[in-house]
């Protein structure tokens, strides 16, 4: 773990107190001034430390597989819907549909971490190798918003959705 040093001046007195957030722990140390005028200046050394959460790597890059994977697949789907009112065909043994609906709890899942994390501990999910988990993180929100707006535009037009299993209307 790297330890970052700043040396910062400033005519003002400070109070010392440890500080921590997330996966940063910052620790500030004053010197106070006997007086405090223009021309005195106050030192402050912040160090901050970046400590790992023990987090687990697998489910991170499940997580980055699995955002990546399905984020283009629920595009697909999305606009399959909109222009010929049915989700994505079966396909060989029901595989694309069965790839369709997984995709869906993906990004339901990721979102759901992510709203949890955010609630625990005040940010999203970390970024993960490359900021890759970061951008699967915001992929997943475009896309459930986007599924929204599709799902809203479909049920205002057709006045339902169509169902998971393929049916007379859809590939019946």
């Amino acid at each position: 773990m790297q330890v970052s040093k700043m040396l910062l001046q400033s005519p003002y007195s400070a109070i010392s107190f440890p500080f921590s957030h997330h996966n940063v722990a910052i620790h500030h140390y004053s010197i106070l001034p006997s007086c405090i005028n223009s021309a005195s200046k106050l030192k402050i050394r912040a160090m901050a430390k970046e400590s790992s959460e023990g987090g687990d790597g697998i489910t991170e890059k499940a997580a980055i597989i699995g955002g990546l994977i399905s984020t283009p697949v629920i595009g697909w789907s999305l606009f399959t819907l909109k222009t010929t009112g049915c989700g994505l065909p079966p396909g060989p043994g029901g595989s694309i549909g069965a790839l369709e609906g997984v995709s869906y709890l993906v990004v339901v899942g990721i979102v759901g971490w992510s709203l949890y994390t955010k609630n625990k501990t005040g940010s999203g999910l970390p970024n993960g190798p490359f900021g890759l988990l970061g951008a699967v993180e915001g992929l997943s929100y475009l896309s459930l918003l986007a599924i929204l707006v599709v799902f809203g535009l479909q049920f205002l037009e057709q006045g339902s959705l169509p169902g998971p299993l393929p049916t007379d209307q859809c590939f019946g």
